[in-house]
């Protein structure tokens, strides 16, 4: 007699293997075993061989006893941290051994450092700052998470203490006898009404209903930011120079240098001054008057341009100095053209008031003198004009003879030095006082760009001067950051070369033309700004993982990186670490 079957058999998948034509045909069948009479026996329920690979490794491993859970149940991610901004930053400073310029490790300089790195990636203010840098890896791994804003106070004045130990590094890294040096003076706006350093003076920011601080900034030939100086909202210019050559001089302990300045910062003065001092050479620029009194004696002729745009001329005015003339023809349009302008908008003022006077509605002269009073100083061009004002009487002329004479040195302008033509020629000069371009770009990322500088809110002096130099030290890495990541940003990788024409406007390369039509890198990418590149780099984050199984076992792991960002470290010569260590 036949025994009834018994259903609670163990199962499992069987897998055959069956070879036809050089083909290998495989099935997966669910099978339970059980036995009948004492003798094993195996039946068919279904044929799994229709279902992925993977879903039959799972069944297959869960009849054995194994136990699975949803993958989102395994572990959990307690926290997530932005990395890859501050971690570029660091890998970037440690390698230009920036920890080592603060100073001895301390915990004033771990401060210091999170200030620094925080300027770069994320300006504000120093209780922002201590808000931010807690929901990135930088105050966790520096241990300064639960610094306050007095602790930041005393790494600030312990900075100010090491500022010219700094300086003088950094002077010894970039800058070298006989070499030049690049200074220019800018200012910042304050807020409040208690800072030591604010007065008023020529405002820089346009904004002249606030104080004020100034400050002289020191570069090496490419820009790279040497030293800074913070002086009294109403310095200035040449008394910043005159600061500039002490620190050279005393503190760097170079006495033969070049130095370039504008022509508001190096003055007649301050050359007089110079000459007392050996070993110091100086390239600076004429103002106005003095062009228009060397066109006046007859120095400057335009037959000097019929070959070249710029040539060398001596005066007796200038002994012993070299006065190199140039002609930019781009510069003489815009400004034909800028002046052409504003003697239209001065004529249609001028009718107005002369309809008025006209009309019988203007008859009183000082009234009259007083409307054409604003409209001379709105548009600077009162020089251009003869005009007659009486009782209900105005006339006005335009003065061609003096416009003429003014549009015959437009795109003139004459580069003035004591430097020898042995060290630098004509061309080499001009140059020289045109990389005073690299000094304005530094004032634009401190102020703008990058670094936001301003508004400055310290009231105390050391705290302003800290708040500067910090500013300055951030301009130090960006500097070098920008460099690096040129291929990734719309940065132009091959500036122009400007020893064949210093006097032609710049142009950008092919390749920056492309990037800028294109929004993409050489190799596709998307090309970024500065911040931006930074703001990816924030996405790259590190993770607190905590697993259920073995319970409580947590690990830390960064995201996977984009191409973007491995290409943003792969630039700076380092691998991306997990940790700021």
């Amino acid at each position: 007699m036949r025994m009834p079957r018994r259903f609670d058999g163990a199962m499992h998948v069987a897998t055959t293997r069956r070879h036809y034509k050089g083909k290998v045909y495989e099935t997966h069948l669910l099978r339970r075993s059980f036995r009948v009479d004492g003798k094993p026996r195996n039946e068919t329920l279904a044929n799994l061989s229709h279902l992925p690979p993977e879903v039959i490794e799972m069944i297959r491993r869960s009849l054995r006893g194994e136990t699975f859970v949803a993958a989102a149940d395994t572990f959990r991610i307690t926290r997530s941290l932005p990395h890859g901004h501050v971690a570029a930053v660091w890998v970037l400073a440690k390698t230009l051994g920036f920890a080592k310029l603060l100073g001895p490790k301390c915990a004033q300089r771990d401060l210091v450092m999170g200030l620094v790195v925080a300027r770069v990636c994320r300006p504000g203010s120093k209780l922002a700052t201590t808000r931010w840098w807690v929901d990135t890896t930088l105050a966790v791994d520096l241990g300064i998470a639960d610094a306050c804003t007095d602790d930041v106070y005393g790494a600030m004045d312990w900075l100010s203490g090491r500022q010219d130990a700094i300086e003088q590094r950094l002077a010894k890294r970039h800058l070298s006898p006989g070499g030049m040096v690049l200074v220019d003076l800018s200012g910042s706006y304050v807020e409040g009404r208690h800072n030591e350093l604010a007065a008023y003076g020529y405002s820089r920011d346009g904004k002249r209903n606030k104080a004020q601080i100034t400050y002289g900034l020191i570069t090496d030939p490419e820009g790279r930011p040497v030293a800074v100086k913070v002086f009294p909202g109403n310095t200035a210019d040449p008394v910043s120079f005159t600061s500039a050559i002490t620190k050279i001089r005393d503190r760097f302990g170079l006495s033969d240098v070049v130095m370039v300045g504008d022509r508001g910062m190096i003055t007649q003065t301050r050359i007089d001054d110079l000459k007392d001092l050996p070993g110091v050479r100086w390239v600076t620029a004429l103002r106005a008057p003095a062009i228009r009194k060397l066109a006046e004696t007859g120095a400057i002729q335009m037959s000097l341009f019929d070959e070249t745009d710029l040539a060398e001329i001596v005066s007796p005015d200038y002994p012993g100095e070299r006065l190199v003339v140039c002609r930019n023809p781009a510069l003489a349009a815009e400004r034909t053209r800028k002046r052409q302008e504003l003697l239209a908008a001065t004529d249609t003022a001028l009718d107005k008031i002369a309809t008025a006077v006209t009309a019988g509605r203007l008859k009183d002269p000082a009234k009259i003198g007083v409307r054409v009073g604003r409209v001379a100083n709105r548009h600077k061009m009162a020089k251009h004009y003869d005009w007659t004002i009486g009782d209900g009487v105005f006339t006005y002329r335009r003065n061609q003879k003096r416009i003429d004479t003014e549009a015959a040195l437009d795109g003139i302008y004459i580069i003035r030095t004591n430097v020898g033509a042995d060290r630098l020629n004509s061309g080499e000069v001009v140059e020289a006082y045109k990389r005073l371009r690299l000094v304005e770009a530094q004032f634009r990322s401190l102020k703008t760009v990058d670094l936001q500088l301003r508004p400055i809110y310290h009231r105390l002096e050391d705290r302003v001067r800290a708040h500067v130099f910090i500013c300055m030290l951030a301009a130090y890495l960006t500097w070098h950051l920008r460099r690096a990541w040129a291929p990734l940003c719309f940065t132009d990788e091959t500036p122009p070369d400007h020893t064949t024409d210093p006097v032609a406007k710049a142009q950008r390369s092919p390749a920056a033309h492309t990037k800028a039509s294109t929004r993409r890198t050489a190799d596709g990418q998307v090309a970024h700004s500065f911040e931006t590149l930074l703001n990816h780099l924030a996405t790259l984050t590190r993770d607190d993982i905590t697993f259920t199984d073995p319970p409580h076992v947590s690990i830390q792991k960064l995201a996977e990186p984009t191409p973007t960002q491995r290409q943003a470290f792969d630039l700076l010569d380092a691998p991306i670490p997990t940790r700021l260590t």
